[in-house]
């Protein structure tokens, strides 16, 4: 629940606020928490732990959530080893508890590959399973209540923690950017030289629409990555903020107890819905946009 200390305001504002770790820039004022100044930056800057979202804006490029690179490493080394661990196990026999839920997923990405994909790729099958799983458990963080990992954290000194890598879009913005890798290199694997004509002649097939089909292209294919990123950072995003609120409402009195836990209850299994969807969304539009790339007729 909310502490007791922060206004409403205050609460929101911290529980959306990355662990940071990046460079000061020479000259910067850092401030406490009531506002007063602490100490300025000296000459050459300096590494450290952001005290806030002031000092994460300022340390720019160079900063780094560090909360979020733990978690969504974490995660995926979760799935390497839960799906490891399946894998050693598997018999001919008829599976039973975690191997046949582990062979359930394994099967329905199967089939979602062989129905969307339409070229020849030994490494699409994988990679849909990666993505759909690994973004399922990131997303699934959601449902740990918002107050328990922060404040047991902020107990040890940690001052924010946030434990959903979906809702940082430097996570989702960086997966979506390996897959433009991915629908490029294809691309120019597959296609060749037709990938070029694909971009200058398409949709107008005339020398003189070479910049306009070249920028409508080129702002199509840019826009692959963006609506990845956004669509999963935007959902997971909301869906924290509604619990976030929710929570905010056990400080306003005993009278909101029974019907921010009743809010809480209905929006997390309503959630469960979202969360898989998004993963599924995530990992058959990759699925798309590859198999576009491998068609060269």
């Amino acid at each position: 629940m909310a502490g007791e200390n922060r206004t409403v305001s205050e609460y929101i504002v911290h529980h959306l606020t990355n662990l940071t770790y990046g460079k000061l820039p020479e000259g910067y004022e850092r401030l406490d928490y009531d506002g007063n100044l602490v100490s300025v930056v000296p000459e050459g800057g300096v590494w450290t732990m952001a005290h806030g979202g002031a000092e994460a804006s300022a340390m720019g490029f160079t900063a780094i959530h560090v909360d979020s690179m733990i978690w969504s490493i974490g995660l995926g080394i979760i799935f390497c080893w839960m799906f490891r661990r399946v894998a050693k196990r598997a018999e001919t026999g008829v599976p039973s508890g975690f191997i046949n839920a582990m062979e359930m997923i394994v099967e329905f990405v199967d089939n979602t590959v062989r129905d969307t994909f339409h070229g020849r790729n030994p490494l699409i099958a994988p990679l849909s399973l990666t993505i759909f799983v690994w973004v399922f458990l990131m997303n699934l963080m959601d449902l740990v209540p918002v107050d328990l990992v922060p404040y047991t954290l902020e107990v040890l000194g940690v001052s924010y923690h946030k434990i959903v890598p979906s809702t940082d879009p430097n996570i989702t913005f960086g997966m979506s950017i390996g897959v433009l890798v991915l629908i490029l290199y294809y691309s120019i694997k597959v296609k060749g030289f037709g990938f070029a004509k694909e971009l200058a002649l398409n949709p107008f097939n005339h020398w003189m629409f070479i910049p306009v089909n070249l920028f409508m292209e080129i702002v199509g294919l840019l826009a692959k990555p963006f609506s990845l990123a956004l669509r999963l950072f935007g959902n997971m995003y909301a869906g924290e903020m509604i619990f976030i609120l929710i929570a905010a409402l056990y400080g306003a009195g005993v009278a909101w107890m029974a019907p921010a836990g009743l809010l809480q209850i209905g929006w997390a299994i309503f959630h469960i819905l979202v969360i898989t969807l998004q993963a599924f969304i995530f990992m058959v539009l990759t699925i798309v946009y590859l198999s576009m790339a491998h068609e060269d007729h």
